[in-house]
């Protein structure tokens, strides 16, 4: 079994640039307060770290 983490956006993308709210829509993030559960892979960590502060890591499983 993949090894999974729960992602929560906590920050909106209003005022910022495009790029950030693309990669928000990559995660599958797009309204305040929701939550995803994603495979914990090279790509979705990078863009985790990409917008720390519109992400918040809440679980990591496996």
């Amino acid at each position: 079994m993949a090894k999974t983490i729960v992602v929560k956006q906590i920050g909106s993308p209003i005022r910022r640039p495009a790029k950030q709210r693309q990669t928000l829509i990559g995660l599958g993030l797009n309204k305040m307060h929701k939550t995803r559960e994603l495979e914990d892979t090279p790509a979705v960590r990078g863009m985790i770290a990409k917008i720390p502060h519109m992400v918040e890591i809440i679980e990591e499983k496996g």
